[in-house]
């Protein structure tokens, strides 16, 4: 069990060295714990410890902070900035003006790709929550979700129905469901009541090798696929290089970029940036390219189609 290393009025600093740091149930109260106190959680670790992608998405949020313990001197495990105790926390470099020396270093394994869908979805009251992850993870890897939890390892074989009542269970709630098919994938669930429903705000993450990279040219007729099913009001695509296990070095491996969005509805784009129809009739999706997840002008047409979007 991990115990806390160092606690001060604005940080709780828990050392960490192991090869991979999950989510685990008491790295989950401790973050919760840090946000109801105002705290950072700061979790150091060496130069070799990687952080699941449970862990590395709390890590890019403002409760937790990953401090990389590199020699003599810290950084920021995600941004490579340097770090320094001050007496209370860990505190930027002021006169720093370059990343940290191990930002920079070779990742250790291949580097391929992380590909995430995030939807939004609105459920009515008493409804299935569990239809439009199982059916979004079936289309990417093959297979139903193998297990679910609120932290890792995911604790519950796959259940529709037990997965129902576990997001229902409070006004907000985070759930993860896991792949089971041939790449690692990982599901990031986030439920919010609302009036007599529940908007649902889900990721979805499947990693690839360097020799197997996504079918980004199968995108539409996924997203069209997933709308039959289940009338999604949005999809956000970006591809992320990274390691296919879903795990995250504390070096820099690359840029994040657009490559899709999909919004309800029939509507034109913006010059440049035409929009296809997909999905049914019923519950009609436009889906717009945005490119292929490493060219420099992603976020621009990410950028122009949204200010399109919001002038319409």
């Amino acid at each position: 069990m991990s115990i806390v290393d160092a606690l001060t009025d604005r940080a709780m600093v828990v050392l960490q060295d192991r090869p991979v740091v999950p989510l685990s149930p008491w790295l989950a109260e401790t973050i919760g714990e840090c946000a109801e106190s105002g705290r950072t959680l700061q979790l150091v670790t060496p130069l070799e410890t990687r952080l699941t992608l449970p862990l590395r998405t709390a890590a890019a949020g403002n409760t937790v902070q990953w401090v990389v313990r590199n020699g003599d001197g810290y950084y920021e495990g995600l941004s490579g900035r340097p770090l320094k105790w001050d007496g209370g926390t860990f505190v930027p470099v002021p006169e720093a003006r370059d990343y940290a020396p191990g930002f920079t270093t070779r990742p250790t394994a291949p580097i391929g790709a992380q590909l995430s869908l995030v939807y939004r979805l609105r459920h009515d009251a008493g409804a299935d929550l569990s239809g439009a992850v199982e059916r979004l993870l079936q289309l990417l890897t093959g297979k139903p979700p193998a297990g679910f939890g609120t932290d890792e390892p995911l604790g519950d074989p796959w259940r529709g129905d037990a997965f129902t009542r576990l997001a229902t269970g409070g006004s907000n709630v985070r759930l993860l469901a896991g792949g089971d098919g041939p790449r690692a994938a990982l599901a990031m669930c986030d439920f919010r009541a609302v009036g007599a429903g529940v908007a649902e705000v889900t990721t979805v993450t499947v990693g690839y090798a360097p020799d197997d990279p996504p079918p980004l040219q199968h995108l539409p007729s996924l997203v069209g696929a997933l709308a039959a099913d289940r009338p999604v009001a949005s999809m956000f695509v970006q591809y992320t290089p990274g390691r296919a296990d879903l795990t995250t070095e504390p070096r820099w491996t690359g840029q994040t970029a657009p490559v899709a969005l999909a919004v309800a509805g029939q509507m034109a784009g913006p010059s440049g940036i035409p929009g296809q129809q997909v999905g049914p009739q019923r519950a009609p999706l436009t889906f717009f390219p945005l490119g292929d997840g490493r060219s420099a002008d992603g976020w621009q047409r990410h950028s122009m189609l949204m200010q399109h979007l919001q002038s319409a």
